[in-house]
């Protein structure tokens, strides 16, 4: 089923699931406002609370029809201090504060707090600046003395438990997959998901690895590698290669390059991750004052229309959906933002890959559809596919025609779910005549209200149906 607000928004929205949404009635909603991919954090909860949720998304899109997808998003090494005896502090600017591996977890105070970081001392130097709580709290390295960190306050303020710690500039040596995230990936193979996101990869070999691990324990999802370590910014297109899509995490990002760094950064990355072909999702805080407020700052509104405007495919939300106080207003605004921001002409005009030789017939075939779709009066788009590449090599175009991936597996469509402008419609093109495949998607796509009678379509197929990786035809005709 498609929802038609949903065909005209072609940027898609990640929603996290949390205590907010577990109310079926609520889930119900969020779906059905708009949201595409329905996210688990692996940071909290539990095991059972994960599966619960993964069978309860699954379980209402399928009674609302609906192709959404599920993301579970690994926790990694967050490096955090540990607990305070009062379970804050309140640390003054000028002051001396140590962070020492090896002291009590629950007995911070104003003068020391443990970490869960046991090499850090290792991986800092005097003149380091660390940052506390995304940055909120800044600490000079002032010296080392075994497991302990001398800083000096430089930003102070409030600071409570389980707080994370970057080092400016990157740097920290924690490896990507910890115990905890070898133990979710089983859980995400066990469980189907159609994406894991793997947090805090420094480079190419963090992302094969998830991937391995994830096809050992039975698993078939996409990896999506979260760019948020200044190493990863600096080996961006060898992990954007090895990996099906990559998300602009700006959170921890944004305090290892700084934020002035952060909006270019950003918009580097949606465009090289759409000239490699690959699917990326823009996230963290994006319309974080909607956690309380039912309405948004002028600030992210922009900032949700111009990750848009840059190309992103998704836009994600998460302290908003998954412990605010209005989660299906947020998914509302979202769509409200995304339709505005998708009517500037830039978001309709490419030059993708336009000088690019092409390796493979069928992704010449999805180029070729572009191309000429955007330069006809052309109502839809028709991809007949079995994996959904040929749908994802044409959205990487900027375009204002839909694209609609016909497919008879629930796995492809729900993984075209994330693909900006592109909606999937479950189809067994197995069930049409030899010779007739056109005619009998012209006539379902008819009788579902998506094209009328004398509209120019394109669809593109295989010469031999069901087989993946086999387009090789397009053809222009007129409903």
């Amino acid at each position: 089923m498609i929802d038609p607000d949903s065909v005209r928004r072609r940027t898609k929205i990640v929603a996290t699931l949390g205590p907010a949404t577990d109310d079926d009635a609520v889930l119900s909603q969020l779906i059905l406002a708009g949201t595409n991919i329905l996210r688990l954090n692996f940071s909290h909860g539990t095991d059972k609370q994960h599966v619960d949720r993964i069978q309860a998304a699954r379980r209402i899109a399928n009674e609302l029809k609906r192709d959404v997808g599920v993301l579970g998003d690994l926790q990694g090494p967050k490096i955090r201090i540990h607990r305070f005896r009062e379970s804050h502090v309140q640390l003054q600017e000028g002051a001396t504060f140590v962070i020492d591996a090896n002291y009590d977890e629950a007995e911070g105070n104003e003068e020391v707090v443990g970490t869960t970081y046991a090499e850090l001392a290792h991986d800092v130097d005097a003149g380091d600046m660390l940052m506390i709580n995304d940055g909120r709290i800044q600490l000079e390295v002032m010296a080392t003395e075994g497991s302990r960190v001398v800083c000096r306050v430089v930003v102070g303020g409030e600071v409570s438990d389980n707080k994370g710690i970057n080092r400016q500039g990157g740097g920290l040596s924690a490896k990507a997959l910890t115990d905890k995230d070898r133990k979710d990936i089983i859980t995400a193979a066990a469980q189907d998901l159609d994406y894991v996101a793997i947090s805090f990869p420094r480079g190419a070999e963090d992302v094969q690895e998830a991937r391995r691990l994830l096809r050992a324990a039975g698993g078939d999802g996409l990896i999506v590698a979260k760019i948020e370590r200044a190493e990863a910014v600096e080996n961006i297109d060898s992990i954007i290669q090895v990996s099906d899509a990559v998300m602009v995490a700006r959170g921890d990002l944004g305090v290892e390059i700084g934020d002035a760094e952060l909006p270019g950064v950003q918009k580097d990355i949606i465009s090289r991750a759409r000239d490699a072909n690959r699917v990326v999702i823009t996230a963290t805080q994006m319309m974080e004052s909607m956690i309380e407020s039912p309405i948004p700052t002028r600030a992210e509104v922009l900032d949700v229309a111009n990750a848009v405007i840059d190309g992103t495919d998704a836009v994600m939300l998460s302290q908003e959906t998954a412990a605010g106080k209005h989660p299906v207003k947020v998914i509302e605004t979202v769509v409200r933002v995304c339709l505005g921001a998708e009517r500037q002409r830039e978001t309709q005009i490419s030059r993708h890959r336009i000088d690019a030789h092409f390796e493979r017939i069928d992704e010449a075939i999805a180029m070729a559809t572009m191309y000429s779709a955007n330069h006809l009066d052309v109502r839809a788009i028709f991809a007949l596919t079995e994996s959904g590449s040929t749908a994802l090599w044409m959205s990487r175009i900027r375009s204002g025609i839909p694209i609609f991936a016909l497919t008879r597996h629930e796995t492809t469509r729900r993984r075209a779910a994330l693909y900006r402008g592109v909606y999937p419609l479950e189809f067994d093109v197995l069930q049409a005549q030899a010779g007739r495949v056109g005619e009998y998607v012209l006539s379902q796509m008819v009788k579902m209200g998506i094209v009328e009678k004398g509209d120019r379509v394109i669809f593109t197929r295989g010469d031999l149906s069901g087989i993946a990786g086999g387009t090789n035809t397009m053809k222009i005709v007129v409903a």
